[in-house]
């Protein structure tokens, strides 16, 4: 199978590898990944940095800027990038096991959403979204209400990616010269894949999948729909989806820095 790895993702000789950097804050070195890409518009032609969950600075550049203004970017804002180093240290130092309770934050095409348990008495068992929360009826308190708000959150989050996934795909195919119809696709949790596509054009998508940003959702769909025309990652996959999306390698290296969040919550 063709597939994109939830993490650092495979390397590939025909895949352009990332430029690195480092930078002194204080008596610490920070890394950087720098990413190149295509702007669309000149609007979007402007070097940006972003600070991951799992500790990656990434450094998105126009294919155009040199080393020195990339280099004049990261100094301009290494104060803010420590900060974020520090803030995400220090939320790691504090994740704890989900007790699907109240007051918890789960994602939604990239927005985070506050759980809130009621528990509305002679109301039937539900889940649905309200300004802002993820809402979870039950009649009454249950012995084993942490399985049961767990259970209903994976249901929900399932009919989501369904939803999207399909809805996405219908919006991308019509770019897509070589696929003449919404292929075949089953949604199904797997713990290192976002997505995988068979030598029949059939596809595995994850439904945590749906948490991400929705850039995000159509990179992986695109980037499976390419492996229909290309079922490998020769020279010409990677031509074809840099075709499909020029910014392709920015929203794979945001994809990338929240995968460890999406996957294991």
């Amino acid at each position: 199978m063709s597939d994109i790895l939830s993490r650092q993702g495979t390397k590939h000789a025909t895949e352009e590898q990332s430029e690195r950097g480092v930078f002194a804050y204080g008596d610490q070195k920070v890394e950087y990944q720098v990413v190149r890409f295509f702007p669309a518009k000149p609007s979007q032609n402007k070097v940006t940095i972003k600070v991951h969950p799992d500790s990656r600075v990434v450094v998105a550049a126009p294919r155009e800027a040199t080393e020195l203004q990339i280099r004049d970017a990261v100094y301009k804002r290494a104060r803010w990038i420590w900060q974020h180093l520090e803030d995400f240290q220090s939320q790691m130092d504090h994740v704890h096991e989900r007790q699907y309770i109240s007051g918890e934050t789960y994602f939604y095409l990239g927005r985070r959403y506050q759980l809130k348990v009621q528990i509305e008495p002679g109301a039937s068992v539900g889940i649905k979204m309200v300004r802002g929360r993820l809402e979870v009826i039950l009649p009454k308190p249950l012995d084993n209400q942490r399985e049961v708000v767990k259970g209903l959150l994976d249901k929900w989050y399932y009919a989501q990616a369904c939803r999207v996934f399909r809805q996405r795909m219908k919006a991308l195919i019509p770019k897509m010269t070589w696929v003449n119809e919404l292929p075949p696709y089953r949604v199904m949790p797997m713990q290192k894949q976002w997505g995988s596509c068979s030598k029949e054009g059939r596809l595995m998508l994850n439904p945590h999948l749906v948490k991400a940003p929705r850039d995000c959702v159509d990179y992986v769909l695109t980037h499976e729909l390419c492996h229909i025309a290309e079922h490998n990652h020769s020279e010409q996959f990677w031509r074809l989806l840099g075709q499909q999306m020029p910014d392709w390698k920015v929203v794979k290296a945001e994809l990338d820095g929240m995968a460890e969040m999406y996957l294991n919550e």
